[in-house]
């Protein structure tokens, strides 16, 4: 063949080379696909299923209950049927009275031990007075409280079984990312055993608790699945599940479930001391709003505000109100909720150092850590609104919104402060203003004005004027309701 012949016979076969090596690519690229759909999603979930089904238990509780007197509120006055109710609570009253009868509920919750430690949800056993747990294979048990926690909504149960129980064993819920598939598993409705599966929805939500952070998943949750357990696709459980988020009581895709990094730290305690232990700085706290960060001269609106040291690790150690906390225990702090948690992650007598913000400049102290429940709850006193008597009223004079007046000893009294205390009153606020809409009312007690102490008109005039020459945009206020501190910063007027 001459050479010009075999060069259009070459030529000719690069475009059908070329098909070829994209034909193959298009395979590849359509077994790829397949791999990765099969890994997102498997074809079934039943083998898992049947693995982790043995550790989950239904739970029965029973409570005995006052009785009741009959009906009552049922039968409108006048009608035909009220003679007869009548007489029915008159028997009622003149015998024995009404017995105590027995109420049930259903609940579910795990194994997490060969030798019988079960976890469920406080709730579902809160109460009770006998505790019975159902097995996937049957078998019935009667379960022992180890202890509870109810800030977490956490409780430990214990049976004892004739043979070692089948488990599970928890995983890093940290590391349960939003899309990831999970299983719910428990007794939802009373119907008994039960599976549903979905992804999850999102993390870190917080209900009501302070130590909250619910999995939030679209898994199907319902009554009766309380306790019950929140699998990985590993069969790890991540999560405990424990409320959701209906306007009819039913599942619409909103279920919550407390995360096994939670869970753990409180199983551990509880089978430890029958209790938990908790971390305490001893501070009263809030966040740090764009416009305290403003009135304070701070960089950004980030770390925990002091609004008070009661007696406790913080007033030994030397914070004080109006220190902002930047840092506890080498942890930057973002807000109020990551302190508490952090805090009451940490070990009782722990020593740990607290880096804080003071008239800007940055201070480091070293606390040691009390313990969370020896802590007095006390109670805040219910506020009265209390204003100066009209024919007495001291000099008032308003200020940003603002009607201000020096305390005297019958305002003391009547708003059960401290005899030494001083201050100024709030005796009115604009409803127009922005102390309002911040929450400020009569009866508030204003004791610091830009970090300093106020115990008169012309401090507060002082404070504003002294904010103003310094370039702020707000005034930041320590405000005292109830006994409750609270920082609040407002705009000034210019």
């Amino acid at each position: 063949m001459q050479p010009q012949a075999r060069a259009r016979t070459q030529e000719s076969a690069q475009p059908a080379q070329v098909s070829l090596i994209l034909l193959a690519m298009l395979t590849a690229l359509f077994i790829a696909l397949q791999s990765v759909g099969a890994w997102a999603k498997p074809e079934s979930l039943a083998p898992l299923a049947e693995k982790i089904s043995p550790s989950v238990v239904n739970i029965t509780t029973s409570t005995m209950v006052e009785g009741r007197t009959g009906p009552q509120g049922i039968v409108p006055e006048g009608s035909p049927f009220e003679d007869f109710f009548r007489e029915f609570r008159d028997r009622n009253r003149d015998g024995e009275g009404p017995r105590p009868r027995r109420s049930s509920a259903l609940g579910s919750g795990f194994v997490i031990s060969e030798d019988g430690f079960v976890v469920t949800n406080n709730h579902v056993i809160e109460g009770a007075d006998e505790i019975l747990i159902e097995f996937f294979s049957g078998q019935e048990l009667k379960a022992e409280l180890i202890g509870t926690d109810p800030k977490t909504d956490i409780a430990l149960l214990k049976v004892e079984a004739p043979a070692p129980l089948a488990f599970v064993s928890f995983g890093d819920s940290n590391a349960a990312r939003v899309g990831d598939w999970v299983i719910a598993m428990g007794n939802p409705l009373g119907q008994g055993f039960s599976v549903s599966a979905g992804i999850v929805s999102a993390r870190n939500r917080a209900l009501s608790g302070t130590y909250d952070d619910y999995i939030q998943t679209d898994a199907a949750i319902n009554r009766g699945n309380s306790g019950g357990p929140l699998f990985n696709m590993d069969g790890e459980v991540i999560g405990v599940n424990t409320a959701i988020l209906s306007p009819n009581g039913g599942s619409i895709g909103i279920g919550f479930s407390m995360a096994s990094n939670v869970v753990t730290r409180v199983v551990d305690q509880l089978k430890e001391f029958g209790e938990t232990r908790r971390g305490w700085l001893g501070v009263r706290i809030q966040d740090v709003t764009e416009d305290v960060a403003d009135a304070m001269g701070l960089a950004k609106a980030s770390g925990a505000l002091i609004t008070d040291v009661p007696d406790g690790p913080a007033k030994e150690a030397g914070l004080m109100t109006g220190d902002v906390i930047m840092s506890f225990d080498g942890v930057e702090v973002a807000d109020t909720r990551a302190l508490v948690r952090q805090v009451g992650n940490s070990p009782v007598g722990a020593s740990v150092r607290v880096t804080v913000m003071r008239e800007g400049k940055s201070q480091t102290m070293k606390v040691v850590l009390g313990r969370r429940e020896d802590a007095d709850a006390a109670a805040s006193p219910d506020l009265e609104e209390a204003l100066p008597d009209e024919d007495e009223a001291p000099t008032s004079k308003e200020l940003l919104g603002l009607t201000l007046a020096p305390l005297n000893d019958e305002m003391r009294e009547e708003l059960e402060l401290d005899p030494e205390m001083d201050g100024l009153a709030v005796t009115q606020v604009d409803e127009a203003s922005e102390a309002f809409e911040k929450g400020l009312r009569a009866g508030d007690v204003i004791t610091e004005a830009g970090q300093e102490k106020v115990a008169s008109i012309s401090d507060f005039e002082d404070r504003v004027a002294a904010a103003r020459e310094a370039g702020r945009k707000s005034l930041l206020l320590l405000v005292r309701r109830a006994g409750d501190p609270r920082f609040v910063a407002l705009g000034l007027d210019r």
